[in-house]
């Protein structure tokens, strides 16, 4: 993972990075569990249940490129299934796709997991 992106950012960029998760995965993921109980308007509910999985790993920050992959694919396809354009779609794809290329930041699982370690070696 630390091959996938130089660093993961701390202090207000990482802050930024946080508000970015959660904001364009927080109503995707709400989407997709309604859509799982419910009966949804949504003209393809397992669409809704693709992007709320990828929006799972999007607000966990786990393996950020495959969800907010996950998320920007469900999402785009969403945006443009009944022949018109919807804004809320696009705006999560577009989220997700900048989150994929950016990385996820400092407070993320994926920077605890993978991100550069402090070895003190000790000598005598």
């Amino acid at each position: 993972m630390q091959r996938l992106f130089s660093s993961f950012p701390s202090a207000w960029p990482g802050v930024g990075l946080l508000l970015l998760r959660l904001i364009g995965a927080g109503p995707v993921v709400v989407g997709g569990i309604t859509a799982l109980l419910a009966e949804s308007a949504s003209p393809a509910p397992w669409l809704d249940i693709i992007g709320a999985a990828g929006g799972s790993l999007l607000l966990m920050g786990l393996w950020t490129p495959l969800g907010g992959a996950l998320q920007a694919l469900a999402q785009g396809c969403l945006a443009f299934w009944n022949g018109g354009v919807d804004a809320d779609s696009l705006i999560c794809a577009g989220i997700a796709a900048s989150l994929v290329m950016l990385g996820p930041g400092a407070w993320s699982v994926d920077a605890r997991l993978y991100g550069r370690k402090r070895i003190e070696v000790r000598s005598k």
